[in-house]
């Protein structure tokens, strides 16, 4: 059943994932990659709060797991990264770096910390 949850909120997350990343994408004239930084922080904005709001495994499995893994991308982010190392957008790059990780964790933590006060 676990597994089944995974797919089904995968099956949401990962079409989700693209049509945020272009929409977003597309709003900007700028080789930062705005879409996959939107999609990370939002995966960072839920996940804490499910975390916080200390769910059951079933929905953690469904929102956590499987919408959220599906939403959010890591191997994305380092490409992306990558990629603008090559370009020579070196500020770029390493803006990406500082500002995702900074940003996700921040949006975690406020996230949790919000729904641990309200539970």
């Amino acid at each position: 059943m676990t597994t089944l949850l995974i797919a089904l909120g995968a099956m949401v997350g990962a079409p989700l994932r693209y049509l945020t990343d272009r929409a977003v994408q597309t709003k900007h004239d700028s080789i930062f990659p705005w879409g996959t930084f939107t999609v990370n922080l939002i995966g960072c904005l839920i996940l804490g709060g499910l975390t916080g709001a200390a769910v059951s495994a079933p929905v953690y499995a469904l929102a956590g797991t499987g919408f959220c893994g599906a939403l959010t991308t890591y191997s994305t982010f380092s490409f992306e990264t990558v990629r603008l190392a090559e370009r020579r957008a070196y500020l770029y790059a390493a803006t990406n770096i500082v500002v995702s990780v900074i940003a996700g964790l921040g949006a975690t933590l406020l996230s949790y910390s919000a729904f641990q006060a309200m539970s």
